[in-house]
């Protein structure tokens, strides 16, 4: 039986706030008098069926003069289909992990009727995120009071309201009691220990928990090459064949770790429930637009874009921007070195001490222009990547990482440049994994009070992985095997067995780099991504899936039989 919300889900005058929405001061009555109505309206009326009143002063008396914050909340039905239908997965009483139903509530551990604690608040507070962005146009054809903010059928109403600046900000509210109590057994104690990764998880999400999970496992994994490193740097620096055996202990090492890490990752998402989840049928995103109509998989209303649209837009207009743009950044470098070649010439040939100034110049303009590109592509893949109207946002943040490499969490770059540094140049400079540990063992804390205390709370993102950061991390490795040959092979010890012939150097070098090559990816198909109890229990999951499927298609073939053995019963009486 289909359930669905009472009409007085929307009524209840006092709720717990979950979420702050903040408008423009000078926002029209009209305006927020039909948001509200689209907030609060029924579902089957085009509304989001949530909670939502004024911000009240500290008595809780009257709204409070010269704001105009409102708290969005929800009643627990609504949380709890909300979980439904966008498929949150979560633990069942016989310890496997399924997609959440309303019907079968009573099934899921800690599931009780007189308990709020079911799901977490951060995963009440994405779900109420996602029925905010999931308020889509129907007949209106602009906002009430904004003729000029122009509406269509299906386009995000929360989108346009914050482009228009009608709405300035939303955000989830912070839980002082569990915020404390997370603090205390995170970073205010500084010990050597490991992080409490599902406490993370239960009040940031998953994606920052994934963030800090993959920190303190690549922590950990540069111990041994800082512990391998020192003594190299100390006592063997001049021996080549040690140099040698280091570089490709480096290349092992740099495949192994990334290997392990996907191992490590499966456990944990599977535990959380993500990696269940099926992102197929994941809501589109607020940017989205297209015709309105029916997803023949999922049967819901949203906007239908091509496919093919997407792939000409990126093929034949990003892909080509992104290129020009890595050529007229070259173009920039080049001439920066002849500007360079220029100063440092005509100083040598006058030496007086406005020269010996000049030679500062090259890099000041240069690092000027840089910093001012950098910013004009920035905006420009953003603009891009949106223009590419992909349906989900997590494909939205891959391409845009993609071309700008930086993504929803920037401290992943840091750690994408420290693993360069070491897996490119540690054979070189040994002593780069153990200033990278030293590092990472004060981010841990400086990250975590970030998080608490002095960033603003960001929303909950369901993730299984860290995205397309996986794929930046393998190909620096890659390129490290490339990297480490070539440092080897020019070094005067390797030299100096070929005095005569250059060519049978580069053949060995380039024919040793291979082999390494070769060796990286058997080490990445022998180690499976995922443990083997892991793939036992999706393989099992998916099996269960296809004979419910097969269960329904059945009952469903019976019922046409008994329909169709009636109407001729009937034909042959009358």
């Amino acid at each position: 039986m289909k359930v669905t919300l009472p009409a007085l889900d929307t009524c209840e005058s006092s709720f717990t706030p979950l979420v702050v929405l903040e408008l423009a001061q000078d926002v029209k009555k009209e305006t927020k008098e039909w948001l509200k109505n689209r907030i609060v309206s029924k579902k089957e009326d085009g509304g989001a069926q949530l909670l939502f009143r004024p911000l009240l002063n500290k008595y809780e008396k009257e709204t409070l003069e010269n704001e105009n914050l409102y708290l969005v909340g929800a009643s627990k039905i609504t949380l709890l289909l909300g979980a439904e239908a966008m498929g949150l997965v979560k633990e069942c009483n016989d310890n496997t992990m399924r997609a959440f139903t309303y019907g079968t509530r009573h099934n899921f551990k800690d599931y009780d009727d007189d308990n709020d604690d079911f799901l977490t608040m951060a995963e009440c507070q994405f779900i109420i995120k996602h029925e905010l962005e999931n308020l889509r146009a129907r007949d209106e054809k602009m906002i009430p009071g904004y003729p000029q903010a122009k509406l269509y059928p299906g386009k995000s109403l929360l989108r346009r309201l914050l482009t228009s600046g009608i709405v300035i900000q939303v955000f989830p509210l912070h839980d002082n009691e569990a915020l404390k109590k997370l603090e205390d057994s995170w970073y205010t104690r500084f010990t050597l220990k490991y992080q409490p990764l599902d406490c993370i998880r239960g009040y940031f999400g998953e994606t920052i928990a994934l963030y800090f999970g993959f920190l303190e496992y690549f922590t950990v994994a540069l111990i041994p090459m800082a512990v391998i490193g020192l003594p190299y740097y100390l006592f063997v620096w001049e021996d080549y064949d040690k140099y040698v055996i280091f570089a490709s202990f480096n290349l092992i090492w740099s495949t192994v770790i990334l290997e392990v890490w996907k191992r490590g990752c499966a456990n944990m998402t599977y535990r959380w429930g993500t990696l269940v989840m099926k992102r197929q049928f994941e809501e589109p995103r607020p940017g989205f637009h297209g015709v309105l109509g029916i997803n023949p998989i999922t049967g819901r209303e949203e906007p239908l874009y091509p496919s093919y649209k997407r792939q000409l837009r990126i093929y034949l207009v990003s892909l080509p921007f992104v290129c020009l743009c890595l050529y007229f950044s070259l173009y920039v470098m080049m001439i920066y070195f002849d500007m360079e070649a220029w100063a440092l010439s005509l100083h040598e040939n006058s030496g007086s001490e406005w020269t010996s100034v000049l030679l500062y110049v090259p890099s000041i303009i240069y690092a000027i222009v840089i910093e001012i590109m950098n910013r004009l592509y920035r905006y420009a893949a953003e603009f891009l990547t949106s223009w590419e109207n992909h349906r989900l946002e997590s494909a939205y943040q891959n391409h845009l990482i993609l071309k700008v490499l930086v993504g929803t969490f920037d401290d992943y770059l840091e750690l994408f440049l420290q693993f360069g540094y070491v897996s490119l140049f540690s054979c070189v400079y040994p002593l780069a994994a153990a200033f990278a540990v030293l590092n990472n063992f004060t981010e841990v804390n400086s990250d975590a009070l970030k998080m608490c205390r002095v960033l603003k709370r960001p929303f909950a993102e369901p993730s299984a992985n860290i995205g397309v950061w996986q794929l930046a991390f393998e190909t620096m490795s890659v390129i490290s095997v490339v990297t480490n040959c070539a440092l080897i092979g020019m070094s005067p010890q390797v030299n100096a067995l070929f005095p005569e012939s250059k060519l049978d150097l580069i053949l060995i070098v380039v024919a040793v780099e291979h082999a390494l090559l070769a060796l990286k990816f058997i080490l990445a198909f022998a180690i499976p991504d995922k443990p083997r109890h892991i793939q036992m229990k999706l393989a099992r999951l998916e099996f269960e899936s296809l004979e419910a499927l097969k269960h329904q298609q059945m009952k469903f073939m019976a019922q046409n039989l008994k329909e169709e053995s009636q109407e001729s019963s009937k034909k042959e009486e009358a």
